[in-house]
């Protein structure tokens, strides 16, 4: 029930010797409220041991009774389910009073209006000691930043300091934080920090929320579309997050990465400051032992930890795509060898034997070679390691021996199909413009053609017709062999037979002239 004024627990501070304003500071209760209470128990002469076994309502009905009465009027909202709510993503105080108000009128019980429902859940929020700060929705957003602040290591066969970037990521509602060192602060590194982040939080935010950083976001304009980077707006997509830009000079916009960006200052970098570290490696690893000593500590306002809180986030984030985002680099107009492979990193991967002396593209992965010619991927090869020289990746269907043991070839089928009829034709004609290299149309134009053995020719070609003037854009075996087997092709002969019998005009008629009779009767 909503209480306007907690008095069994003002007694209760008052009596372990608390003033009035201490308590109306540390409880976020009016000193006049406090006031209030201290004056109607001095009048009456009430102390919290009178009241120690008496409920909360007992309490308040002895010093308001009047406003108990009123206040008991009305049906009490489950404040319990309301914080709960809250935590979904478009959910309100005010959406939640609206369907209070709607299971009220059904139960023909008198519902508060809503600055009463507000005051009754923030009363909730302070005697359970939680938050009602919910401006972030669990697993709707996270914050991204490089950190100002940088560390670095002493390259032992140099001598030289390193410089080292920390990116930095948060989870706005339960402020568990994600910190990784790289070396630089290039497209690669931030598109890896990413992938990594979203691995260590173990799911994907709704919004993915950016300063505007050149590694990231192309243009900002005050009006119109933000453009990204090809590799930032391929990450999204592969996430299925939705990349937000912060608003040009406005931090407060990100403002939780903000002020983790200060905090990772104090709890990783400070607390690291008199620590030599001989190798990137080393000081990775160092940075990741105070990152979970900072998420698992306490906080300073509110109860538990960052990881606490997260444990109760983490079911409202998407779960993470079967396969990490990988990042691609193309390299272009690379010519393909006599022998039908393409070079790189001097090993050599196979693509179809047509395309040789031809130019190709490659897009390269951490673990994949794949080759396009155009916007067509032609062949796709594991990576050879770093440091593997002059390896062969061969695909055996890249290789022309496996079309010159066959003794057809296009001419020679398209012969046969004309040979069928002009519908069969056009069938097989279809067949091969829709194939990137004709050695793949021989086997689909070829099933095509034996159905002639089965059915007939005759049949074979009032299928081919019937699926051409049908719509059928791209017949294949399957299209033409199931119009065959149900009569199609036949019932479609004598439907059209008949319409032309429809069409024949009817036969001349000799009148009596041509007979002798009328004027030629003598």
């Amino acid at each position: 029930m909503a209480k306007k004024i907690s008095v069994k627990l003002i007694l209760e501070l008052r009596g372990s010797g608390m003033g009035r304003n201490a308590i109306a500071r540390t409880r976020h209760i009016s000193v006049n409220s406090v006031g209030d209470v201290f004056h109607k128990a001095d009048e009456n002469g009430i102390s919290y041991e009178d009241v120690r076994d008496m409920d909360e309502d007992s309490v308040y009905r002895m010093f308001y009774p009047d406003k108990f009465v009123q206040e008991s009027m009305y049906a009490q909202p489950d404040y319990g389910y309301v914080h709960q709510e809250l935590k979904r993503v478009g959910v309100t105080l005010k959406l939640l009073w609206q369907e209070y108000q709607d299971q009220c009128r059904a139960a023909g019980s008198i519902p508060m209006g809503y600055t009463k429902y507000c005051k009754g859940y923030s009363d909730y929020t302070i005697v359970n000691r939680l938050t009602n700060h919910l401006e972030h929705k669990p697993g709707d957003a996270v914050e991204v930043d490089w950190s100002g602040p940088v560390m670095e290591y002493v390259d032992t066969a140099t001598g030289e300091a390193v410089k080292v970037y920390l990116f930095v990521a948060t989870l706005p509602y339960s402020q568990y934080s994600y910190v990784e060192p790289c070396r630089d602060m290039k497209m690669d590194s931030f598109i890896r920090a990413h992938v990594h982040m979203y691995q260590y939080f173990g799911g994907v935010a709704t919004r993915l929320i950016c300063d505007n950083l050149k590694t990231g976001v192309v243009s900002h304009p005050r009006e119109g579309e933000i453009v990204l980077t090809a590799d930032y707006e391929a990450l999204g997509s592969h996430y299925q997050t939705a990349i937000m830009p912060a608003g040009i000079r406005r931090p407060k916009q990100k403002a939780s990465v903000e002020g983790t960006v200060g905090k990772v200052a104090t709890a990783v970098i400070a607390r690291l400051r008199n620590e030599m570290f001989c190798s990137f490696d080393e000081l990775k690893a160092a940075v990741s032992r105070k990152l979970d000593a900072f998420n698992h500590s306490s906080f300073q306002k509110r109860e538990g930890s960052r990881y606490e809180a997260y444990l109760d986030e983490k079911p409202f984030l998407h779960p993470l795509p079967s396969i990490p985002y990988e990042i691609a680099t193309w390299v272009y107009g690379r010519k393909v060898n006599i022998d039908f492979h393409v070079v790189f990193e001097y090993n050599r991967y196979s693509c179809p034997y047509q395309y040789a002396r031809k130019t190709v593209d490659l897009k390269v992965t951490d673990s994949t070679v794949e080759i396009y010619s155009g916007n067509t991927r032609i062949a796709t090869h594991n990576r050879f390691p770093s440091g593997r020289k002059n390896q062969y990746s061969t695909h055996q269907e890249d290789m022309p021996d496996r079309f010159r043991i066959s003794p057809w070839d296009d001419v020679r089928i398209k012969n046969w199909a004309g040979a069928i009829g002009k519908y069969t034709a056009e069938v097989v004609g279809r067949i091969f413009e829709g194939v990137s290299i004709k050695e793949q149309g021989y086997n689909p134009a070829l099933a095509v053609l034996r159905l002639s053995n089965k059915y007939s020719e005759a049949r074979l070609e009032a299928a081919c017709e019937f699926a051409v003037t049908n719509g059928i854009k791209k017949p294949r075996y399957h299209h033409l062999s199931s119009i065959l087997a149900a009569n199609q092709d036949e019932i479609y002969m004598e439907q059209k037979k008949a319409s032309d019998r429809a069409k024949t005009p009817m036969g001349y008629l000799r009148g009596s002239d041509y007979y002798g009779g009328g004027r030629n009767d003598q």
